[in-house]
């Protein structure tokens, strides 16, 4: 995954302001959060389609650093909530601090912001720029830095300043300052910068994220921060991030915590998933997952993302090469499974795969491989033979179920007309929530339900109504993959504490 920052589809609409600090009788400082109305027109603004992934990147807003606060209990900055798709937050570089919009992200490391140096890019001009001249802590660096995302990137080099986050003060933090933003993606972006909240393993240039600077400082008691997101979009108060502690009022009950398996990403391990209390099977071994405060969608493997589709009416599209599979190959493939060949193997013997599964041969079907994709790994992949891996499992888990030969391969067509649009958006029925089923995820052995209501995002009211399913599909190869990024249609419902000290991430029932 690299530099770039893991996720998909960035839905940046319009950004949301006017704050109104406010204090808590508990102590903590909150800020108070306003909404202006909707615009509809820049629902869906750009796309960031990365080298591995396929989500949803929200942004995070939150107050003014100068009405922010801290107590010994830990310091909060208060979200703004668009659509229940965006989250923004607000920091200050420098002395006096200059005020940038910023997206909290747990799924990248590194902060940077557009320069006043940025002169040939028309990004940099629509958004807040930093001054180092009218700083009196800005310390030259000068190293050159670069992060590529998938419709976009920034240039710039690294410089040092303090960075205000609420009401503390993170001094000489390492930052990059944007001196090139080309494409789209950053034009319409509604975002100045980004503050990554992951781990320094995938900071690029090493540089110390701002969360290890705060801990180095003292600036917070505990190492641990937490995640409220009001998926109440017509609230004012959009939600909060907690530096150095948690709000019981924010949850129910207690959290249920999962170590982290791999530093980089907030990554652990997840087990099986079902849909309306059915395995799909194909994490029912386990699969990785990441919490991601950056990305709006849940992403996931496309055979169990086809299936959910599938379950809850979402709109997908037709592919030629699974209806090919099914027709051509379909019986030959329950026949091994029948026979007990190692699923792994399947594609391969009947001509589809290689043994190491990286690229597929035909078998008659195509002649040309000009369209074969590229893998995170840069391995060219045969579409054929990643079609008949789905198919496979899809298979194997009707076969778990007792269903018919006729019926499994009925089903499996079916999926072949509902495979996730490449945009990664697929638009569900309004009226049919009621009927939907809950999507379930097993996290240390506890089933995380997502509601229908929860997990379909719904823009507009009565006849205009549009809605969207939170899932997107995303492949990742072994042996990263399958990953599985619980983006904010997850962590909405479920109250996210992302302990460093520890070394765990926890969720609880968001109240």
């Amino acid at each position: 995954m690299g530099t770039r920052r893991l996720a998909v589809a960035l839905l940046a609409a319009v950004l949301l302001q006017a704050l109104l600090p406010a204090s808590d009788a508990e102590g903590l400082v909150r800020i108070a959060l306003k909404k202006r109305p909707i615009d509809h027109n820049s629902r869906v603004a750009s796309r960031l389609s990365g080298d591995d992934a396929a989500a949803t990147r929200p942004l995070l807003r939150g107050s003014g650093a100068s009405s922010l606060g801290s107590t010994d209990e830990g310091d909060i900055v208060g979200l703004k909530n668009y659509m229940n798709a965006q989250y923004f937050g607000e920091i200050g570089i420098g002395t006096p601090a200059q005020t940038f919009t910023v997206i909290f992200d747990t799924g990248s490391s590194n902060l940077w912001v557009p320069s006043a140096k940025c002169y040939f890019s028309i990004a940099c001009y629509l958004h807040s720029r930093y001054k180092a001249g009218q700083s009196s802590t800005y310390k030259k660096n000068g190293t050159a830095a670069a992060i590529q995302y998938g419709t976009g990137s920034i240039a710039g080099y690294f410089s040092e300043d303090s960075v205000t986050v609420g009401d503390l003060v993170v001094k000489n933090q390492g930052f990059i300052e944007a001196t090139k933003e080309p494409g789209v993606t950053f034009l319409v972006a509604k975002f100045d910068g980004i503050l990554g909240l992951g781990f320094q393993e995938i900071s690029v240039g090493k540089a110390v994220p701002v969360w290890y600077k705060m801990m180095e400082q003292g600036l917070v008691s505990d190492p641990v921060f937490s995640f409220w997101l009001n998926r109440h979009a017509d609230d004012e108060e959009g939600g909060e991030i907690i530096f150095g502690g948690m709000d019981p009022k924010h949850y129910v009950g207690e959290h249920t915590y999962v170590p982290v398996t791999q530093k980089g990403y907030w990554q652990f391990d997840m087990g099986d998933v079902l849909v309306g209390g059915q395995s799909t099977g194909f994490c029912a071994k386990g699969c990785a997952a990441i919490a991601d405060s950056g990305t709006s969608l849940l992403a996931g493997p496309t055979a169990i993302i086809t299936e959910i589709n599938q379950k809850i009416g979402a709109a997908g599209v037709v592919s030629q090469e699974c209806k090919t599979i099914v027709s051509q190959y379909g019986q030959q493939i329950l026949d091994l499974l029948l026979a007990e060949t190692q699923p792994k193997k399947i594609c391969a013997q009947v001509g589809l795969c290689t043994f190491d599964g990286t690229r597929g041969v035909s078998a008659g079907i195509r002649s040309v491989v000009d369209d074969e994709a590229e893998n995170s790994n840069g391995l060219r992949t045969d579409p054929m033979c990643n079609v008949c891996e789905m198919a496979v499992v899809w298979m194997q888990n009707q076969l778990s179920q007792n269903k018919t030969q006729d019926l499994i391969l009925d089903y499996v067509d079916q999926l072949c007309n509902r495979l996730p649009s490449p945009m990664g958006e697929s638009a569900v029925d309004c009226g049919s929530l009621g009927s939907m089923p809950d999507i379930e995820f097993t996290i240390a052995g506890k089933k995380f339900a997502l509601k229908p209501a929860e997990y379909v995002l719904k823009v507009g009211e009565g006849a205009a109504a549009q809605c969207i399913s939170g899932f997107t599909a995303m492949d990742i190869p072994p042996p990263r993959g399958p990953l599985w990024i619980l983006g904010d249609v997850f962590m909405g419902p479920y109250h996210t504490v992302f302990d460093y000290g520890k070394s765990r991430i926890g969720f609880a029932k968001a109240a």
